[in-house]
C-alpha cells in the first residue's frame, strides 16, 4: 500500500512540474537584473526556479561545489539555479542569504523562494518547490534531494523564507 501512495505523490509532483514546464516555456525572458539589489520574480520566473531546481535531484554533494559537474552544496546549488533560470547572482553562502531578497511569512510560501534553516544565523538552505517539498544539497556523501517541511528533521528546524 505505501507503494500506492508513493506512486500517487510523485505522479501528482510530476504533474505539478509538468503545468509549471508549460508555464515556463510560455515566459518571455528574464528581465534584467542589474542594480542595487535584486529585482522581484514574476510568478513565471518563480516557477522557472523551481522546474529548474526539481531537474537537478540526484546531482551528487560536494562541498564548495556549484556546478551539475561538479556537484552542489546548498548555496551552490541555490546560486547556479537562480543564475541559470532568471539571471539573478545570489550570495555564496546561507549566512549572506538571511539578508537577500525579502522576507515572507512561512504562510505565504511560494515556489521558487528560499527557505532557510537554523536559528540565529542559518547553516542550510534550499528551493521551495510547492506542495510542502524542497530541494536542497543536504550533507556530505548524499546528493540534490527533494524533501518535505513537515517532515521530522525539517519540521524541528527554525525556518526562514526569503523571496526575490
Amino acid at each position: 500500500m505505501s507503494d500506492l501512495r508513493y506512486s500517487s505523490t510523485l505522479l501528482r509532483l510530476l504533474s505539478t512540474a509538468a503545468c509549471l514546464l508549460a508555464l515556463g516555456c510560455a515566459s518571455p525572458p528574464p528581465a534584467s537584473m542589474s542594480g542595487p539589489g535584486p529585482a522581484a520574480l514574476s510568478a513565471e520566473q518563480s516557477n522557472d526556479v523551481a522546474i529548474h531546481a526539481l531537474g537537478l535531484v540526484g546531482t551528487p554533494y560536494r562541498y564548495g561545489g556549484n556546478t551539475p559537474a561538479g556537484g552542489f552544496d546548498c548555496s551552490g546549488l541555490i546560486g547556479y539555479v537562480y543564475r541559470q533560470s532568471v539571471g539573478q547572482a545570489t550570495p555564496r553562502t546561507v549566512a549572506r542569504m538571511v539578508a537577500f531578497g525579502r522576507p515572507v511569512p512561512v504562510s505565504e510560501i511560494r515556489s521558487g523562494d528560499l527557505v532557510l534553516f537554523g536559528a540565529a544565523t542559518p547553516s542550510h538552505a534550499g528551493i521551495y518547490v510547492g506542495e510542502g517539498r524542497f530541494v536542497h544539497a543536504p550533507s556530505t556523501g548524499g546528493e540534490v534531494r527533494l524533501d518535505r517541511l513537515d517532515g521530522i528533521y525539517w519540521s524541528r528546524q527554525p525556518t526562514q523564507v526569503r523571496r526575490l
